[in-house]
């Protein structure tokens, strides 16, 4: 590994870091990520180089970046970074449209310093979200886990317990042996098939193309569908995505009537077209809200 190299990024406060690490401590793939204490590490792969990344709160208003590469040339991970932890935020803009909202904002009110979490890479969040699918968050990450301890690549030199692989990249998984880590076929077959559909450009998950495209891109291929399509692209840091299908947020809209009562996905939409485009924002405020309502994924 080349030296340390150290950054500070700046924030807009207020930012519920407690509240972020949470969310991803829950999430964490084991040997890609790992929170300890108050400090989010990872292992990345820059321009093909591998290596760690860890994140600390510096205070009110920045953050504390520390990356380790495998080479002595600077690595720009500041704009990931900041994707993460959701740092590009547009409070007021979001405040605007959500402050007058009667369910959203009393729950915006309360926690202004909510953000949506992101991710370092989109690949790895689909990924994740497919293994995911019908099964319990612990259970999900489990899974992640096994999958990158065989094809991930092992980090050579020390790095921060608990960080072992970097996370496979498309290739990797597209033709990769998913048998014996405890996948379904369907949810094995998935996973090639993204892998598949990213390698070849068939999904872009680079921002580039507007979010209907890319959730229709998604939700195209065998074995996923409307939901992984919206969470992808709400972790991806798209404002409007919105998984209208999620149990947890139809559980919230609710707010504790019989399942009989529980409102449709259309009808979700429907309620859900007044806080465009920061829908993704109000999706993370239901989830975290206290109502009964299931964690995403």
């Amino acid at each position: 590994m080349g030296p340390d190299l150290t950054d500070l990024l700046p924030v807009r406060p207020p930012l519920e870091w407690d509240a972020m690490l949470a969310y991803l401590a829950l999430r964490a793939i084991p040997g890609v990520e790992a929170v300890a204490g108050a400090t989010y590490a990872r292992t990345v792969v820059v321009d093909g180089v591998p290596g760690v990344v860890d994140v600390t709160r510096a205070g009110d208003d920045r953050l504390a970046v520390r990356a380790r590469l495998a080479s002595d040339r600077p690595p720009d991970v500041a704009p990931r970074v900041r994707r993460i932890f959701g740092l590009d935020a547009d409070p007021d803009a979001a405040g605007a449209v959500l402050g007058g909202d009667p369910l959203i904002g009393p729950l915006l009110a309360a926690r202004p310093g909510l953000r949506v979490p992101g991710t370092w890479d989109g690949f790895e969040i689909g990924v994740r979200a497919i293994v995911g699918q019908q099964v319990t968050v612990p259970g999900a990450s489990t899974l992640a886990g096994r999958l990158v301890g065989r094809h991930g690549e092992r980090l050579a030199g020390p790095a921060p317990p608990g960080l072992t692989h970097t996370f496979p990249p498309p290739a990797a998984l597209a033709e990769g042996d998913l048998d014996g880590i405890g996948l379904t076929q369907a949810r094995a077959g998935a996973i090639r098939g993204f892998a598949q559909a990213v390698a070849e450009g068939r999904v872009r998950l680079d921002r580039s193309i507007p979010l209907d495209e890319l959730v229709d891109s998604i939700a195209a291929l065998p074995g996923l569908g409307p939901w992984t399509a919206q969470y992808v692209a709400l972790r991806l840091g798209e404002p409007d995505a919105f998984p209208a299908s999620d149990l947890g947020l139809r559980r919230a809209l609710a707010d504790g009537g019989s399942p009989a009562a529980l409102p449709s996905a259309r009808e979700l939409t429907e309620r859900a077209a007044a806080w465009r485009p920061w829908r993704a924002l109000a999706a993370i405020h239901l989830w975290s809200s206290g109502r009964p309502a299931a964690r995403p994924e």
